[in-house]
């Protein structure tokens, strides 16, 4: 039985190393975009405190991050701004003796949505943290409509190159045999870095302007010719 399951196993194999290679078989790429407005605004604020004793810079950074949460709530409403907590950090700072000498720490707090004067208006009014960065990007509704869009596109591009390469090598069609496709935004968040220490001396608007992205969408695979 042993050698029986061994030759059967031997012909299957030579049988797979005897099949002949693919004709006839073209493999193409094609690609479609779409530029589009950047609707996503996200700006970070934060701040930092220094002391020597570690309770003390900790109360410190709560009290305003909770000022600021106070302030940015009341303008706050789902998908136009959207309030969110950042990174909170308090770590020791050592004098050359290698003993801890004091402590520092940072708090930060991000607004983010598609209602700009929302959230520039109410970063204006946040007295407590200072401006840290401004990005833009594209909405997840936004890059979905847009990626079909350019998908779109790219299969009609594959299906003219696939019929314009079959007729001439002489074949009138063509069959799909494997196809992958591949999305990207050329038009990542863009940060602008705004000066750290420098406090909201009103609440008039913070001035942005958003950018656009470039939605890409490859399709590539291969296709039988006939």
């Amino acid at each position: 039985m042993a050698a029986c399951l061994l030759a059967m196993g031997n012909t299957g194999l030579w049988a797979q190393a005897i099949q002949p290679p693919l004709q006839n078989v073209a493999q193409l790429s094609a690609s479609g975009s779409v530029e589009v407005q950047q609707d996503l605004l996200s700006i970070m604020m934060s701040t930092s405190r220094d002391g020597s004793d570690a309770a003390t810079v900790q109360n410190q950074l709560k009290a305003a991050l909770d000022a600021a949460l106070l302030e940015a709530k009341k303008s706050a409403q789902p998908g136009l701004m959207d309030v969110r907590t950042g990174n909170f950090s308090l770590y020791p700072r050592y004098n050359k003796d290698g003993k801890i000498s004091g402590w520092q720490g940072r708090t930060e707090l991000v607004l983010e949505g598609k209602d700009f004067q929302r959230i520039t208006s109410t970063a204006g009014k946040i007295q407590t943290l200072t401006l840290g960065n401004v990005g833009f990007a594209l909405s997840r509704e936004q890059r979905a409509q847009v990626e079909g869009q350019a998908q779109a596109q790219a299969i009609e591009s594959f299906k003219a190159k696939a019929t314009e390469v079959s007729r001439s090598f002489g074949f009138s069609s063509f069959t799909l045999r494997e196809v992958a496709i591949n999305a990207n935004d050329q038009g990542p968040i863009r940060p602008r870095m705004m000066a750290m220490e420098a406090k909201a001396a009103d609440s008039s608007p913070i001035p942005v302007e958003a950018g656009k992205s470039m939605v890409l969408v490859n399709v590539s695979g291969s296709v039988q010719m006939k």
